[in-house]
């Protein structure tokens, strides 16, 4: 891919970023989320060493949504939603210590499930 088209990607992603809803920001995350879970059953399943950086990736990713959360507006979506993406941490950190499928698997279903969710929520807001 040349520098141009790269740098013409990057802008557009960033562009699509700062001019997004709060709504559709959470399932950017959510999919940057996926997309470095992919990467990392990928990446283990060829035997490379680099999907754990992915793996640090998606746990970050989680890590700044989980941050997000309103306790006092929403205490009991957020605490559900805490309980949630706590789960999918442990299974991360599981993911990166046993290069185990099944822990990515079990964090990419919680993650896709909210993903899911928050399209309905912008589907319905049009």
């Amino acid at each position: 891919m040349s520098t141009f088209v790269q740098n013409a990607a990057g802008a557009y992603r960033r562009n699509a970023v700062l001019t997004a809803s709060r709504e559709k920001l959470v399932v950017l995350l959510y999919e940057g989320a996926l997309r470095f879970m992919d990467q990392a059953a990928q990446q283990f399943g060829a035997g490379d060493p680099a999907g754990g950086q992915s793996l640090s990736r998606a746990f970050a990713i989680i890590s700044e949504l989980r941050t997000s959360l309103n306790h006092q507006e929403g205490s009991d979506l957020a605490a559900e939603l805490e309980r949630l993406y706590v789960f999918v941490q442990e299974r991360l950190i599981e993911a990166t210590r046993t290069r185990s499928p099944d822990c990515i698997r079990d964090a990419r279903g919680i993650v896709l499930t909210l993903k899911e969710g928050w399209d309905g929520i912008l589907d319905n807001a049009v």
